[in-house]
C-alpha cells in the first residue's frame, strides 16, 4: 500500500544537551534526521516525505538533502511550537490515502513494519507501531510503590503511525477547535472514539532523546553492518 509520511523535524535538542536541533547531530557521519529520511526514500511504496522545520535549520537540511541524495521530500512544512502543531501544517501538503507520522529521531525502523502499517491503515482506519513492555511496571505515589501492574496487555508506543489521511485531518481539526492537547497523533484519533491497530515492530526502533541514547544507536548501526539483526 502506497503513502506519504509526515516527519516533524523542528525540534530544539533540549534532552539531548545539544545547542542545536537535535537531528542535525551526527551518528556514523551522517545526520540522524538523514538516516531517518534514508529509510524512507529506499522504500518503493513511500511515494512522498514532508518534513516539518523550523526556518533557522531550513538551509542547512536542504544542503544534507542534496548531499544524500535525499528526492522524495516533497514540502517543507513550517515547524509549530508544538510537535502537533507541526504535523497539523505538514497535513495540508499530503495528498495520498495513507499518511504516516514518524519520529525523525527514530532512524532504526524497519520496512516489513511500515509495510504492515499500511495496510493496517487502509483496512482500519489507524494503526501504530509498538512493542510489549519488558519491564515490571509499578504505580508510585510519592516515591511509595501503590501496587503493581499487570504488563500483559501494556505496550510501548513508537512511530510511525499510519492513518486514512481524511480520519488524521479530522482529529486534528477536531483537535484545534476543542484545544486538546494529545501525547501522540494517536491520541487525537482516539479523542474522536476511532479505534486503532497495533503492529508489532523491533525494541531497535528507539527515540534518540538523550546523549546515553547515541551510545545505542551506535551499537545499532553496529549490529546491523556485521549482518545480525536479532
Amino acid at each position: 500500500m502506497e503513502y506519504e509520511v509526515i516527519i516533524p523535524a523542528a525540534g530544539k535538542g533540549k534532552r539531548m544537551g545539544a545547542d542545536r536541533n537535535k537531528l542535525l547531530l551526527e551518528i556514523d557521519g551522517k545526520p540522524i534526521i538523514v538516516h531517518t529520511l534514508q529509510v524512507f526514500e529506499d522504500d518503493p511504496l513511500c511515494k512522498g516525505i514532508i518534513l516539518s522545520v523550523s526556518p533557522y535549520d531550513r538551509l542547512e537540511l536542504e544542503n544534507w538533502l542534496v548531499k544524500h541524495s535525499i528526492f522524495k521530500v516533497v514540502a517543507m512544512a513550517e515547524g509549530g511550537k508544538e510537535r502537533q502543531q507541526s504535523v497539523y501544517n505538514a497535513l495540508m501538503y499530503a495528498t495520498a490515502p495513507i499518511v504516516m507520522v514518524h519520529d525523525g529521531a527514530r532512524p532504526f525502523i524497519q520496512q516489513a513494519a511500515i509495510h504492515e502499517l499500511a495496510e493496517q491503515a487502509a483496512q482500519t482506519g489507524a494503526a501504530i507501531a509498538g512493542v510489549p513492555v519488558k519491564d515490571t511496571m509499578k504505580v508510585i505515589r510519592e516515591g511509595t510503590v501503590e501496587h503493581t501492574i499487570d504488563r500483559s496487555s501494556l505496550w510501548s508506543i513508537q512511530t510511525p503511525q499510519a492513518f486514512r489521511l481524511s480520519l488524521l485531518r479530522k482529529a486534528n481539526e477536531e483537535a484545534v477547535k476543542t484545544g486538546f492537547i494529545g501525547t501522540d497523533d494517536a491520541s487525537l484519533v482516539e479523542q474522536i472514539g476511532e479505534k486503532i491497530q497495533v503492529v508489532e515492530a523491533d525494541y531497535d526502533n528507539i527515540k534518540l532523546t538523550t546523549k546515553e541514547d547515541l551510545f545505542f544507536a551506535e551499537a545499532i548501526l553496529t549490529k546491523r553492518k556485521s549482518g545480525y539483526e536479532k
